[in-house]
């Protein structure tokens, strides 16, 4: 039987200490791991606070650091023009229903006389809203399943109105997120008329709704965005040849939170 080996004890060397400006949960989780990475932490200097991040294919729609709550309520005056003048200044602003603030990204114009406008069968139960003074919200319902959102424009009697094709969100996430059914960040969220509706939680109760006043769901102002996109409007065929073709459809360009088709938008003619 082999003698057991005597082993010579040795001193443990002092474990150096871990410096205590730890890293933050945010750094931690933008801090890529690497896996040859030694475990002694390195000093990090704090990061200044930011406003919300936009990404590159939105840098055309600054996002106000001041919060929604203090954003200015556009007037009522502001809606009493024509519906192809109203569609593109709409175009950036912030819709807001208690905790939700939606960014306008993709609007259509819809004038008196046009074959494609509700206003066309004159004032009916459902359309009595479109005729109603500029401001207003008139929402119905498309193939009874999606609720649309309309804004009303010009004089009271005109029968002329914008729909709010797609949105960006600005806050309240989680409760687009729940209302829509989907747990995602990406533009497929709100790039759609009937999504706007379903993210705001809106029904046809909110038809001839003052859009000027803090009472539930308010326009706010918001900044001109840089450029902007022009095209035909969206499933019209049905239309005369002059209004399917008309350039009614306006867009904000540089951003990815806008609907299909795409490839008939274009910048505008100067």
């Amino acid at each position: 039987m082999k003698k057991p080996r005597a082993f010579k004890r040795v001193a443990a060397k002092p474990k150096r200490p871990i410096p205590s400006n730890r890293l933050t949960n945010e750094e931690d989780k933008t801090r890529p791991i690497q896996c040859s990475e030694s475990l002694t932490v390195a000093a990090v200097k704090p990061k200044k606070p930011q406003s919300q991040p936009q990404t590159k294919s939105d840098s055309s729609l600054p996002i106000p650091d001041f919060p929604p709550e203090k954003m200015t309520i556009l007037p009522f005056s502001f809606f009493q023009i024509d519906a192809l003048e109203l569609a593109p200044r709409l175009l950036g602003k912030f819709l807001r229903r208690e905790d939700v603030v939606l960014q306008i990204t993709e609007v259509e114009a819809y004038r008196p006389n046009d074959s494609v406008c509700h206003g066309r069968f004159g004032i009916t139960a459902r359309t009595a809203p479109v005729f109603g003074p500029g401001g207003h919200a008139y929402v119905y319902l498309c193939y009874g399943l999606h609720t649309m959102l309309n804004v009303v424009a010009d004089k009271e009697g005109v029968g002329a109105a914008v729909l709010i094709r797609s949105c960006a969100p600005v806050s309240g996430l989680e409760t687009i997120q729940q209302r829509r059914g989907q747990k995602t960040d990406k533009p497929v969220l709100l790039n759609g008329p009937g999504k706007i509706g379903q993210a705001l939680g809106l029904s046809t109760e909110w038809s001839s709704h003052p859009l000027y006043t803090p009472d539930g769901l308010e326009i706010l102002d918001g900044p001109e965005p840089e450029k902007m996109l022009v095209g035909p409007r969206v499933g019209i065929d049905y239309a005369s040849p002059e209004h399917v073709n008309a350039l009614w459809r306006f867009a904000v360009a540089g951003t990815s939170w806008i609907s299909a088709p795409k490839n008939t938008l274009r910048p505008p003619e100067s």
